[in-house]
């Protein structure tokens, strides 16, 4: 059921319906199930959006936890992944440049997709820095930046950049040769 679900507002939005135009209503009578039965699932609309922007993501690999710098090539390795995902589905595309016009589902999708991810890639950066990975004065926050940074913008605002399949492990290095200790 909630799988049909998505595929109904997936289907709507392929159709040419704005996101902001999408009542529960419409999805549920596309859907061919009640209203009672999406509200039984999610609160409102924002919450079903952000499963159905969900339902396009990769489920976060495990991280090996060897080194700091595997663990980051991981995590870019799957935004760079996404990010070829996104240039493949101009759905997708026109989801996500429409979730600016509710910022309910901005923020609900930054709280339960964007959010986890950075902080896990702290968490990489602190273990790094504790171990000796990392210069201690390097701020975790500014080394994420530097490094998920250049893959959002090729993914987002360069859609005509390559993708290769090494562009995480280029990053993660170029990156990590400025920031890792001196001997």
């Amino acid at each position: 059921m909630q799988q049909a679900i998505i595929e109904a507002v997936l289907r709507l939005v392929d159709e040419g319906v704005p996101l902001t135009e999408l009542s529960i209503e419409r999805i549920a009578r596309t859907a061919g199930v009640g209203k009672a039965t999406i509200y039984r699932r999610w609160d409102g609309r924002e919450a079903l959006f952000v499963d159905v922007l969900r339902a396009f993501e990769e489920p976060d690999q495990e991280l090996p936890g060897v080194s700091m710098r595997d663990d980051l090539v991981r995590l870019l390795e799957g935004l760079r992944r996404r990010g070829l995902t996104m240039r493949s589905s101009a759905l997708l595309h026109n989801v996500f440049a429409q979730m600016k016009a509710l910022p309910k589902l901005w923020e609900a999708y930054h709280a339960t997709v964007i959010d986890p991810r950075r902080r896990l890639t702290l968490d990489v950066l602190r273990r790094g820095a504790a171990n000796g990975e990392l210069r201690a004065d390097v701020d975790p926050e500014m080394a994420n930046d530097l490094l998920v940074g250049p893959m959002l913008l090729r993914t987002v605002m360069r859609p005509d950049a390559p993708l290769d399949d090494d562009l995480a492990e280029r990053i993660v290095d170029t990156v990590l040769e400025g920031l890792r200790p001196q001997p």
